[in-house]
């Protein structure tokens, strides 16, 4: 089950609590005959994505209706869909603006029904990027608000996405988060609402879809993976009605790289060829570049040796043809090295052991933000260890564990973690000051 975000806003912006939905329904209930007991409880669970049986769905409109002083229908609620209340793909935009906006609400009230939902797999995981890739197109996305809509506006989005991505490499996804989602509630969500023409509401979509993107990544961070998922899908569905098929394809690399997190690697290389075979043209050496490693890391992991030494050729081929100053901001990420690191993950993965400390140590070689340089590190301490060489992983490892420091990740203690265990595991020498370096870190709470 999905959480109903939009019921929940509604609610909020009605002021009724649990309870006093609870108890207006059964009112309007008897009023048609209808014996409801419902409690608090039960708008708990709705919030959380159950659907009321009956006539309550019709019920809870009119108690809504009545105390905004508006008609409000079952897709307001967001119990027009029977068993996916919360699905926001395939509406008209404006309906679709509305739901992205009430995620972003309940987000920044940490609600826990929607900070604990899980990631969805099959058909809901692959029906945004197969609506992105294929008809209808967004014919025109202008729109008439209360505020109109200026460039400068847009620059302002522009520059919240650069400042709040530095800020998540900096001091990682959990610190990032509430400013980033503050951000989108005060600032990105009136502007959507806004007055706008087409092709200024193109690049207003563009700059949001990015930002969005960047909340995704937060919330992937923080170890939020449905709702890092929403907002990627979110963001996919704002890159589509930019009309930047880039954009898009960047989103979808951040899909497959949570992809491959989650295990589904089938599903990662399945990504990645829709976002190469859809952007074509505009997508860059850089994002193709990821994309072809990470396919490659999928292949590794299903076994497939001769399609993952396929794709790293392909990966190394665009890597070279990178030229700085010449990327959209968003795939800065892939900085030297970075391809040097997937690969290492791949050939470890194919048991290759001296190919991947030689991308590894490549990798560390490039300078790097401190993120990516932990996560280079990691790969490479482990590498290390697998080749019997305890004491150079060590070293490695104290490295990593200080250049950590001030970082809030749930992904990088992870990395911590697994690093700690197979050094104590080794019985090296100088394992346990990384080790003790490493606890120290993990010490603090999140």
């Amino acid at each position: 089950m999905q959480p109903n975000t939009l019921l929940d806003a509604l609610l909020d912006e009605a002021g009724i609590s649990h309870a006093g939905l609870a108890a207006h329904v059964n009112q309007a209930g008897r009023a048609r005959g209808l014996a409801l007991r419902y409690e608090h409880t039960a708008v708990a669970r709705w919030l959380k994505g159950q659907r009321p049986r009956g006539q309550v769905p019709d019920l809870i409109c009119e108690v809504l209706g009545a105390r905004l002083c508006r008609p409000v229908d079952l897709d307001d609620i967001g119990l027009g869909v029977p068993g996916d209340a919360a699905v926001p793909h395939g509406t008209p935009l404006s309906g679709f603006v509305e739901r992205a906006t009430a995620l972003w609400r309940s987000d920044e009230q940490q609600r826990p029904h929607l900070l604990g939902v899980p990631a969805v797999t099959g058909t809901p995981a692959v029906m945004p990027v197969w609506e992105w890739e294929n008809p209808p197109e967004d014919a025109d996305v202008s729109r008439d608000g209360r505020n109109r809509v200026g460039r400068s506006d847009i620059e302002t989005l522009r520059a919240a996405r650069a400042h709040y991505e530095l800020m998540y490499r900096k001091a990682g996804g959990i610190a990032t988060r509430s400013r980033i989602v503050g951000f989108l509630n005060a600032e990105t969500a009136p502007l959507l609402r806004g007055a706008y023409s087409d092709a200024l509401g193109r690049q207003l979509h563009r700059a949001a879809g990015g930002l969005v993107a960047v909340a995704g990544i937060c919330a992937y961070d923080s170890d939020a993976p449905g709702l890092a998922q929403r907002y990627f899908h979110q963001a996919l569905r704002l890159a589509k009605a930019s009309g930047d098929r880039g954009l898009g394809a960047y989103v979808i690399a951040l899909l497959v790289n949570q992809s491959l997190f989650m295990g589904e690697y089938r599903q990662s290389v399945a990504f990645a060829e829709a976002a190469l075979r859809a952007a074509r043209q505009q997508i860059t050496p850089a994002l193709a570049a990821d994309l072809h490693a990470m396919q490659a890391k999928a292949y590794a992991h299903l076994g497939d040796g001769a399609a993952a030494l396929g794709c790293i050729h392909r990966a190394e081929s665009e890597a070279e043809r990178i030229r700085p100053g010449h990327e959209p901001d968003e795939t800065g990420y892939v900085q030297p090295g970075l391809v040097n690191v997937q690969v290492a993950e791949a050939l470890l993965s194919l048991g290759d052991l001296p190919g991947a400390l030689e991308n590894a140590a490549a990798a560390v070689r490039n300078p790097a933000h401190d993120r990516g340089r932990v996560h280079r590190l990691a790969i490479l301490s482990q590498i290390q260890l697998r080749q019997g060489e305890p004491d150079r992983a060590a070293r490695t490892a104290v490295e990593m564990a200080e250049r950590a420091r001030g970082m809030e990740s749930q992904r990088l203690r992870d990395r911590l973690r697994e690093v700690r265990e197979h050094l104590v595991v080794s019985g090296c020498g100088d394992a346990d000051e990384a080790a003790g370096l490493i606890d120290t870190a993990l010490r603090v709470p999140l």
